[in-house]
């Protein structure tokens, strides 16, 4: 597509970074929102927020080069290269949420709303990120001969060229937007604090866990298992598994909360 969205002489804005950006911003922007509503001290919020977005690019990266370190064994000074691409979602989850975890706990915040808070905008984040993907031709898709199917012809772009691909990074995008509303109904109806986090988890565990079929066996995602599932896949079953047994549990018995 387009890796490159503005370029004046040297200068170059690179879409997936542009794009990087805008997701972080609007997860903040959606989870402030929320964090006001539900009382919570917006400025702790707001400090939150920088150690989940460190957390989030570091984990990110951390994970990509676990699963395929050979390009930078080669070429170290690409691991500092984030506007090329190169995030694994999942990665950037699990540490994110580490550092959240300890700032709650470090400033004595109500850890369950806090947490609700934050995933309510984490979808619309994930939808603009995978934009970025998309724009750029990483995570790309099986090939297809669907009409939707997408041919990249950029030679800048991350995928293979000139051969029709599953749209992988649009299906998950459009899905993230799908959880988001479904938060969104949620958040006033849930039973219990850390309803909306493990939804969060268990629906986009599901779509991650669905989405890989239609990615490229040539995008290396960690060594197979079971003859077929690549690691990827099986973290994105084992969240929403997880997830889904703690909102049974923890919603033995609770009650609906009322907000205004």
């Amino acid at each position: 597509m387009h890796p490159i969205l503005l370029e004046i002489g040297p200068i170059r804005l690179f879409t997936y970074g542009f794009m990087l950006a805008l997701a972080f911003l609007s997860a903040i922007f959606i989870g402030s929102r929320e964090a006001r509503r539900l009382g919570l001290p917006v400025d702790k919020f707001y400090d939150m927020c920088f150690y989940a977005v460190v957390g989030a690019l570091a984990g990110s990266r951390l994970l990509y080069i676990i699963l395929d370190p050979r390009p930078f064994l080669a070429n170290p000074l690409k691991i500092f290269a984030l506007w090329e691409g190169g995030l694994d979602f999942q990665g950037g989850v699990f540490l994110a949420l580490a550092l959240t975890i300890y700032y709650i706990r470090r400033h004595r915040m109500p850890w369950r709303p806090t947490l609700d808070a934050l995933a309510l905008g984490i979808p619309v984040g994930q939808f603009f990120g995978r934009l970025g993907c998309f724009m750029a031709g990483c995570c790309y898709g099986t090939p297809s001969n669907l009409p939707w199917a997408v041919t990249f012809t950029n030679p800048q772009s991350l995928c293979p060229l000139r051969e029709p691909l599953h749209p992988s990074q649009l299906y998950e995008a459009f899905l993230a937007l799908a959880v988001f509303g479904a938060l969104r109904f949620l958040k006033d109806r849930k039973r219990f604090d850390g309803q909306i986090l493990l939804t969060y988890f268990l629906l986009a565990g599901l779509v991650r866990f669905v989405v890989e079929f239609f990615r490229h066996p040539g995008d290396y995602r960690g060594p197979v298992w079971f003859g077929w599932m690549p690691l990827t896949q099986c973290i994105a079953l084992v969240l929403a598994v997880v997830s889904g047994v703690l909102l049974l549990y923890w919603g033995r018995g609770a009650a609906p909360k009322h907000r205004d």
